[in-house]
Formats: structure tokens, C-alpha cells, sequence
């Protein structure tokens, strides 16, 4: 591919995100899109739980072993270097359209909030959980987690710089603000059928496990900043309070910027 095509295929490949961006957050939020995961039921219950679950783990292998360096390095080998992480944005987009495509709701309530305060204070908390996600991408540099900075640099020539671990705002408080905002919006519902449930609850497993498997890639390429960094940070829930330990550590180096 030319430096031209790559750059235009990053850019289609980031379109067909922001697409999927802004379908999920109807989708999960139940409004505003044609498919919606707290839906009428089409199709006995076995048959839709066994649909769904199927859905959930195919993007749960792409989005993991798609992730992984020595996948990277395989795949780099079939798609210029410079496109890979637009691949990957590509490929998740794809994978969740099919889940928003072929999801099969299951129609039965666990819980449904009355009008009133609370359902308003969920439904806020909700919105809440997109934007903390979204302020998330931009402190860990929204451009590059997309593709856009790869393509960019091979257009203009530059040599690629992959991010320094640094850890700006939110990143002082807990290892992995961006899965919070995940958890929020997974379990942000004012009404909660069997198949929200079961969507909440095979994301958030997905979530812990691919914690692990994430930080053992930065404790890989960053080293001790990363095994410093990961005693002194809680990795999801912020302390209320500084533990004995995080006060002697606070003298330990900072990570690089």
C-alpha cells in the first residue's frame, strides 16, 4: 500500500469506530437504535443465551489475541506496520457490529427502576461512564490507541514513537481508568433484563482477565517503571486514603513522561 492509501485506510478504519461508538451507546443505553440489547425476545431462551454467548467470546478472542506482541509480530508481516493498529480498530468495529447485528434479546427483568430520581441519577451515571471513557482515550493518546498517529507519521515520513508509560490524572489513582468507565456503562441500567445481565457479567469477566494478560505486556515492555507502578496504584478501586506502604513508595522514581 502507498503512504496515500494507508493514510485513507486509517481514516475509514477510525470512520467505522466513531460509527460503532455512537451505535453502542444506543444499544446498550436502549434508545434511539434499530437493534438494542434489552429488545423483545425472538427466540427461546437456551437458543438466545447460546447465540449471545457465542457473540460475546468472538470478540473477546479478537480483541485479545489481536492485542498480543507476538501476534503483532506475525500479523505485521501480512499488513504494513503502519496499518496494523488501524487492523485492529477495524476488526473489533467489525466484530461488534456483528454483535449488535445477530444479539438476541432475552426479555426478562431482573430489576426496572420507577420514574423518579433514581432511575434519573442511573440513566446520568450511564452518560457518565461514555465520557469518562472517552476522557480516558485522550490521556493515554486517543490518536495513537486508534490507528490515526501510525498512518499519520508513515504519510509525513516520520519514524513511529511509541507511547512512554507515563501517568497523567486518573492514571495517579487507579491502573485502569478506561475499564471503569466499561463497568459503568455495562451496569449503569435503569432497567435490566436477563440479557443485559448476562451481557454486564461475561464483559466484566472478560474485563479481569484481560487486565491480567495486559499487564503482564507492560510489565514486559516497561519493566520495573510498570512493576513500581503497579504496587503503588490500586488497579481499578481508588484508596480513600494513602496505605502505610504507598507512603514509603512515594519516594520510589517516577515513571517517565
Amino acid at each position: 500500500m502507498s503512504r496515500i492509501g494507508i493514510f485513507l485506510y486509517g481514516l475509514v478504519c477510525y470512520g467505522v469506530f466513531l460509527a460503532v461508538f455512537v451505535y453502542a451507546i444506543g444499544f446498550i443505553g436502549g434508545f434511539l437504535t434499530p437493534t438494542l440489547l434489552d429488545g423483545t425476545a425472538d427466540r427461546p431462551l437456551i437458543q438466545a443465551l447460546a447465540i449471545d454467548l457465542g457473540l460475546l467470546a468472538a470478540f473477546a478472542l479478537q480483541h485479545s489475541i489481536m492485542a498480543r506482541p507476538a501476534f503483532k509480530r506475525w500479523w505485521t508481516r501480512v499488513v504494513p506496520e503502519a496499518a496494523e493498529r488501524s487492523t485492529y480498530v477495524l476488526a473489533s468495529s467489525l466484530a461488534l457490529v456483528a454483535l449488535f447485528v445477530y444479539w438476541e434479546p432475552i426479555d426478562v427483568l431482573v430489576w426496572s427502576m420507577p420514574a423518579g430520581a433514581g432511575r434519573t441519577a442511573v440513566i446520568g451515571l450511564y452518560a457518565f461512564g461514555w465520557l469518562l471513557l472517552l476522557y480516558t482515550t485522550f490521556l493515554i493518546d486517543h490518536f495513537d490507541l486508534f490507528g490515526l498517529a501510525q498512518v499519520w507519521r508513515r504519510l509525513t515520513l516520520q519514524s513511529y514513537r511509541p507511547p512512554q508509560f507515563r501517568t497523567p490524572t486518573l492514571y495517579r489513582l487507579v491502573r485502569h481508568p478506561l475499564y471503569i468507565g466499561w463497568l459503568i456503562i455495562f451496569w449503569a441500567a435503569p432497567a435490566m433484563s436477563v440479557a443485559h445481565l448476562v451481557f454486564a457479567v461475561m464483559t466484566t469477566a472478560y474485563i479481569l482477565i484481560a487486565i491480567q494478560l495486559e499487564e503482564r505486556d507492560l510489565v514486559e515492555a516497561f519493566g520495573s517503571d510498570y512493576a513500581t507502578y503497579q504496587r503503588r496504584t490500586p488497579m481499578l478501586m481508588p484508596r480513600l486514603w494513602p496505605t502505610r506502604r504507598s507512603a514509603l513508595e512515594s519516594g520510589e522514581p517516577q515513571a517517565r513522561t
